[in-house]
């Protein structure tokens, strides 16, 4: 049976990070998408957990983290 196939339109820089999901250099980009969708399917965030997961990011973004060191002085560990 032939397998059917489509086109996508992305921007080259979604396709740039496409190819940073890619497990060997050759991985077509139907197996890397399979990957995600497959991986964002078993991940059941709620919209409270991703709010705090997009403003952790957003802090990393602006710098505002702590080494390890700091992080371990400041809360005694």
């Amino acid at each position: 049976m032939a397998v059917r196939t489509t086109t996508l339109r992305v921007e080259t820089k979604v396709k740039n990070e496409l190819d940073n999901f890619r497990n060997f250099g050759r991985e077509s980009y139907s197996d890397v998408l399979h990957r995600l969708v497959n991986i964002a399917k078993d991940c059941d965030l709620q919209a409270e957990e991703i709010a705090q997961i997009e403003s952790s990011l957003e802090d990393i973004k602006k710098g505002r983290v702590l080494s390890l060191k700091e992080a371990e002085e400041k809360w005694g560990i």
